[in-house]
């Protein structure tokens, strides 16, 4: 018959305070739990030693003995004889596996200190529930799509979920959808979803922040001279009016034309518009007899 370090069973020190036990059993009766890991003999068996051991540890009598005579565990009944009598009270925690086990779950170990099955408190009327597991999943969208609030219907474990999407979601970005995750254990509530996007870049516009750039072709009689041009913007087309000698690969800035702010998409950034030259191409011989004059003339 081995020794069973409990504290290693829970992943905490001998020194633990009531609340890191129960903080460490909770967490690993949830990871273990039989509802969660349905025919996983391994899960079974580890959520089997983390009751025992909480069963232990949450109760400052059985915790007591253990710490004096565990690994002495064959001569406990010393123990006994200065004056243990058990367990005086209710302890500090709920063991969830106690509802429906049975001494074949006790470990050998176990049943040399404390006297098998009896040995536990009577608490077989408690339940401890467990928040259902997190659900993770990942969102692909378009930059445009993500501009606008919409609906979208996903499905997360089989299950169709309709959420709504606010406008001005970002790449890379987390959402918490409350209560769409795994369902809770023994009545507790059920987990969430968190949902990460993954924005595709547009061919047209980059976003950086809340602004949006694009960069658009204007021909060289419209530098020299001046002229209307049209510009894309992320929802209709705009007509701007290019002063006469406007330098090439300038900038120009389209106020409230950018992307939507997350959550506040009446609040927009800004659409920065670089203007690329456009050099004429296949002149015909009157065109190259033109452009040379105009080269006379301006030298």
């Amino acid at each position: 018959m081995a020794y069973i370090d409990y504290y290693k069973n829970l992943g905490i020190s001998k020194g633990a305070s009531e609340k890191d036990i129960k903080k460490a059993y909770r967490k690993l009766a949830r990871k273990y739990h039989p509802d969660v890991n349905p025919e996983d003999k391994e899960a079974d068996k580890k959520f089997k030693e983390i009751n025992e051991a909480n069963e232990v540890l949450s109760d400052p009598e059985k915790r007591k003995k253990y710490d004096k005579f565990g690994k002495d565990w064959k001569h406990a009944d010393k123990f006994e004889e200065a004056g243990y009598t058990g367990s005086k009270g209710e302890g500090r925690q709920r063991s969830a596996w106690s509802e429906t086990g049975s001494e074949s779950d006790f470990s050998d170990f176990f049943s040399s200190m404390f006297g098998g099955a009896g040995g536990f408190s009577s608490r077989s009327n408690q339940r401890v529930s467990f928040k259902g597991q997190d659900y993770n999943a990942e969102l692909v969208m378009a930059l445009r799509t993500a501009a606008e609030t919409h609906q979208q219907v996903l499905t997360i474990n089989n299950k169709k979920i309709r959420i709504s999407i606010p406008a001005g979601v970002s790449d890379g970005q987390t959402i918490k959808i409350s209560n769409q995750g795994g369902p809770g254990v023994q009545g507790g509530p059920a987990g969430d979803l968190y949902i990460t996007f993954k924005i595709e870049k547009d061919p047209e516009f980059e976003r950086k922040g809340n602004d949006l750039y694009s960069s658009i072709k204007v021909d060289l009689y419209t530098f020299i001279l001046g002229g209307e041009i049209t510009v894309n913007t992320m929802h209709s087309p705009v007509k701007i009016k290019l002063k006469e000698g406007t330098k090439p690969s300038g900038k120009i800035r389209l106020k409230n034309k950018g992307f939507p702010h997350y959550k506040n998409a009446h609040i927009h950034g800004d659409l920065y518009i670089t203007l690329d030259i456009e050099i004429p191409k296949d002149l015909n011989e009157k065109e190259k007899d033109l452009f040379e004059e105009l080269k006379k003339m301006r030298s």
